[in-house]
């Protein structure tokens, strides 16, 4: 099952993310267990990991880069 558009995404202090949903759902999603390695290590520089924009029709989010989370993941793993 697709889980719903993303219409907004907001970057928030120690490496979280508020992601709204067309549904009206409001969920965090914690990014600091990804960010490891050299690819997802450059989101530790706040001011990129602050460039996440929604991609691909609201359904993912990505980093200026290239970056992303898989979109059932930011879904499913988020809390409330």
């Amino acid at each position: 099952m697709l889980q719903p558009k993303l219409i907004d995404v907001k970057p928030l202090p120690d490496y979280k993310l508020s992601l709204t949903y067309e549904n009206g759902e409001l969920k965090f999603f914690n990014v600091k267990p990804y960010i490891i390695g050299d690819w997802y290590g450059m989101l530790k520089d706040e001011d990129y990991f602050k460039t996440v924009h929604i991609v691909y029709n609201g359904y993912g989010i990505e980093w200026l880069d290239g970056q992303d989370i898989a979109p059932h993941e930011l879904y499913e793993l988020s809390s409330l």
